[in-house]
């Protein structure tokens, strides 16, 4: 990965983002592309698209949501203490202990306390917290000693940043889904300076927002741009680490490439054009099995409007929605010159219905 790119991706990772709280990602998304960019627009949601080829016919949506998991205050003591509610699926474990950042109306430091363990009861022990026993601390005295400073409903994050690993990974707070939005900018930056692009082929690559309660910025954006194919990036559960039954859960490795999975969510012509792609240019990826409905973004992108070819791209990802996302930087890079390259095998006649006559239907030969 170029350093200028890798520079980006620990840009997005160290802006915090909790959902219906990603403006400031969002900002630092529409700068990056807008000198690349034919047009880039935002909407009322919060969604940020980056457009090659804008009167183009054939519409290819990409998309990454910006938003992460966090906290919520929704109650200051008056002792001072910070009662918070969970952004998405927050695991009270992890909470309890971790260092975070309160973001009123200026950054404080604080900490999750909660019952010390020699305080509590054997049965106690036995059990896991609660996020309603557990708060912020930021060393506060009395609740007016925070009133020109905190407020209800501001957000919090776990401080945590970005931090190389050995085998050229890397750990951080939300590569869930920093990496998505980083691999749909990165894609779009290597089209523009393939230079390969069908000219009646248009790319609206968008940072969505509020992912992890819903998709909902995927599915007003998708109903806007009325694409005729769609490709959400996110990230996938590893399958490489200790205690793991492989019969269970199947397989998927750091480092051997991006998932393509196969499933009702993913067009089958879609998913045949991905691995020929990967195929033709070298690119490892693994082939993952989702029998159901993808709780990403691919799943509003699939049925919006009259229905769009759509599938997803999984960067793999392990111990997700924690403080220590592990990621490989060679599957993220991976990831995002797949997309690229796809993009620029569309051209206005690809048909996209799986009609079982067609060609290039059973090209996947697993």
């Amino acid at each position: 990965m170029r350093s200028q790119s890798l520079d980006l991706l620990k840009s997005f990772v160290h802006t915090p983002s909790p959902s219906g709280r990603e403006i400031e990602l969002a900002r630092l998304y529409r700068q990056y592309l807008s000198p690349l960019a034919d047009r880039v627009t935002h909407d009322v949601m919060g969604n940020v698209t980056a457009i090659l080829n804008p009167d183009a016919p054939m519409r290819i949506m990409l998309a990454g949501h910006m938003d992460e998991i966090g906290f919520m205050v929704h109650y200051i003591s008056s002792d001072g203490f910070l009662h918070i509610s969970s952004i998405g699926g927050n695991d009270s474990v992890i909470a309890d202990g971790q260092r975070v950042w309160v973001h009123g109306r200026e950054r404080i430091a604080g900490v999750v306390g909660g019952k010390a363990m020699h305080l509590k009861s054997p049965e106690e022990q036995k059990q896991r917290p609660l996020l309603k026993e557990l708060w912020v601390d930021v060393g506060a005295a009395s609740k007016d000693e925070l009133a020109e400073l905190v407020t209800i409903g501001d957000t919090v994050t776990i401080q945590t940043e970005f931090q190389p690993l050995r085998q050229n990974r890397a750990t951080a707070r939300a590569f869930d889904n920093k990496v998505g939005v980083f691999v749909v900018a990165e894609a779009l930056r290597l089209i523009k300076e393939g230079g390969s692009l069908h000219p009646q082929v248009g790319i609206w690559s968008v940072a969505t927002v509020q992912e992890e309660i819903g998709s909902r910025g995927a599915e007003t954006a998708a109903f806007d741009i009325d694409p005729q194919v769609a490709l959400a990036v996110d990230m996938g559960q590893a399958l490489d680490y200790p205690k793991l039954i492989t019969a269970d859960q199947g397989e998927f490795y750091l480092g051997r490439g991006p998932g393509v999975p196969r499933g009702a969510n993913t067009n089958p012509v879609l998913f045949d054009m991905l691995v020929k792609v990967a195929k033709d240019n070298d690119i490892p990826y693994q082939v993952t099995a989702t029998p159901g409905t993808s709780p990403t973004d691919a799943r509003v992108l699939q049925t919006s409007r009259s229905g769009v070819a759509a599938a997803l791209l999984e960067v793999p990802l392990r111990y997700m929605h924690t403080p220590c996302e592990v990621v490989s930087l060679d599957d993220v890079a991976n990831c995002a010159r797949l997309l690229a390259e796809f993009c620029t095998q569309v051209t206005p006649e690809t048909d996209f219905r799986p009609l079982a006559d067609k060609d290039n239907v059973r090209s996947f030969d697993g």
